[in-house]
């Protein structure tokens, strides 16, 4: 006989579970004494939000489930956005909460909320475990639900009575399970309108950002020689060296890439997720949109596709590949000429020498910085766009940003995590001032776990994305600007190095140094947003318009 905390623990390492990142309570005493016995690591986070950031981070970057760890009431509370974030980013994690007794309890309604009803919204699965007898079969399905596809977060209550039950029962061991693929019928249909296009493009979104579905998509268009953009959390799917790439739709119209769909009589989108916001793709017109992805469209007004392949998006772009000749009548040039038009914007603005550093410069002299395989992991603001258009990623899941709960105070958990996960490769954080400061004290984390970290604090001394909403949409300018404390004083309280821009021209030296050093290093950058207005809001869409395409 064991205790059932015990057995639960043993079904976590069962399922491969790694790290558990958390705040335990007196609520989870029983699972943190079962836990202390076991090779799984805890990762003691300073707030749950960040413990949640960081799980649902290694689920995405493994395809594992992250785990996360709080008590009852307050703590289960400080999980909500957590788990909205890798629910809406489709990131596998499990969420374990505490409870107080459910047989018997003293404490009348003391911190007692219904969690398992908080969470129902916002995760795939959740349930109380009410019997030891329960756990195996519990702790199996909340891993199962969260990492098949659609991906995302369950949860599992724990109560503390129930933890301190005795149990002679084992963990379940997972089952064999494969995707169905797309049946032969509905490639034939994707294969008629292909023929038939004189302008098909691909469009690669969140759901194709997956190991296997990568490399069939690079053959894919490595053979058809068919042009392909991609969205915010589908960046570096293939790798954006490539000859056909045109760009990544970071903002709603009137970009660059935008023209390209405008061209395009025909497009194959692969892993589309109503969640991110889109490219608007469809109209009532002659443009037709095939459908590629595990489950079927949901249909709305702007997006009803013509055909769908619904099945293993790996397995339905190799049986395309398999299937489909290249055709002669197919003309790309006009999206060739746009992939010149843009690499050409792109590399604008990157020498400006002005201070405070215009976000075109900080761009390419990040870029400049880092290899083929590290990552970025952005927070969320004005600087994520410029990132997303600009940056060019090499390699899948080397651009971390969340363009679905887009929530502030993820980039330096998410960054965390990727150290974590990914200990060969250099990890920058990406913040602005406003969501730096919404989970800053995960920097004490950061050094108690020895993480050679570099952390960019983009200080403009405002919350800086809806200030630019603000003065685009015709308002005064009101209630958005704070003061921050002295960063570099800052990172050294909490044992780490601190460095303040001082001139445009030191930041390549500077980022390179922090990135060959140890340690956490956080670099204060004061940045001037200024142009944000101008440029995408005027100049790009003015550019990309004038663009003359057609032969």
């Amino acid at each position: 006989m064991a205790k059932a905390s015990d057995l639960f623990v043993k079904a976590l390492e069962n399922e491969g579970v790694e790290y558990v990142f958390g705040i335990p309570g007196e609520e989870n005493l029983d699972f943190l004494d079962s836990l202390s016995r076991s090779e799984i690591k805890l990762v003691l986070s300073r707030h749950e939000q960040a413990a949640g950031f960081m799980a649902a981070t290694y689920g995405r970057l493994t395809g594992k489930a992250g785990v996360c760890l709080a008590t009852l009431g307050p703590g289960a509370t400080n999980l909500v956005t957590a788990a909205a974030y890798a629910q809406l980013g489709a990131m596998p994690m499990v969420l374990i909460t505490g409870q107080k007794p459910i047989k018997t309890s003293k404490q009348g309604q003391f911190q007692i909320i219904d969690v398992v009803d908080m969470m129902t919204p916002i995760t795939k699965y959740t349930k109380q475990i009410v019997s030891a007898t329960t756990i195996p079969a519990r702790v199996r399905e909340a891993f199962r639900v969260a990492e098949e596809e659609r991906p995302g977060a369950t949860h599992l209550e724990l109560p503390e009575d129930i933890a301190s039950e005795d149990t002679d029962e084992t963990p379940l061991v997972a089952s064999y399970a494969r995707r169905p693929v797309t049946e032969i019928k509905a490639v034939r249909h994707a294969l008629d309108l292909l023929n038939k296009a004189q302008r098909p493009l691909l469009i690669i979104g969140a759901g194709a950002n997956r190991k296997l579905t990568a490399k069939m998509l690079r053959a894919f268009v490595d053979r058809q020689r068919i042009p392909f953009i991609t969205t915010q959390m589908g960046k570096g799917v293939i790798d954006e060296h490539h000859d056909l790439f045109l760009g990544n739709a970071a903002v709603s119209a009137d970009d660059f890439p935008h023209r390209a769909i405008e061209m395009s009589d025909l497009i194959l989108n692969v892993g589309h997720d109503a969640v991110e916001k889109p490219p608007f793709v469809m109209t009532t017109g002659e443009r037709k949109v095939i459908h590629i992805n595990f489950a079927s469209a949901a249909v709305d007004p702007v997006y009803f596709p013509q055909v769908e392949l619904v099945g293993d998006i790996a397995n339905s772009i190799w049986q395309l590949n398999q299937e489909l000749e290249p055709q002669a009548h197919w003309n790309f040039r006009p999206f060739l000429r746009l992939r010149d038009a843009i690499r050409n914007h792109i590399f604008e603005g990157g020498e400006d020498p002005r201070f405070p550093v215009l976000p075109q410069r900080l761009v390419a002299d990040v870029r400049k910085v880092m290899g083929s395989e590290d990552i970025i992991a952005l927070d969320n603001g004005i600087y994520k766009i410029w990132f997303a258009r600009n940056y060019r990623a090499y390699c899948p899941n080397t651009v971390l940003l969340d363009n679905a709960l887009a929530s502030m105070g993820a980039g330096l958990p998410s960054a965390m995590a990727a150290k974590l996960v990914r200990p060969d490769r250099k990890v920058m954080a990406i913040c602005g001032d406003g969501g730096f400061m919404m989970n800053s004290q995960e920097l004490e984390t950061a050094v108690r776990l020895g993480l050679d970290l570099v952390v960019l604090i983009l200080n403009d001394n405002a919350y800086g994305m809806i200030k630019w909403k603000q003065e685009h949409m015709g308002f005064k300018e009101y209630g958005l600007d704070f003061r921050n404390p002295n960063f570099v004083a800052y990172a050294r309280a909490y044992g780490a190095t601190g460095h303040r821009l001082e001139n445009t021209d030191e930041l390549i030296p500077l980022m390179a140094e922090c990135l060959d050093g140890s340690g956490v290093h956080l670099i204060d950058i004061p940045v001037d947003y200024s142009e944000n207005s101008r440029l995408l809001h005027e100049t790009i869409p003015e550019q990309s318009k004038a663009l003359n395409l057609e032969e």
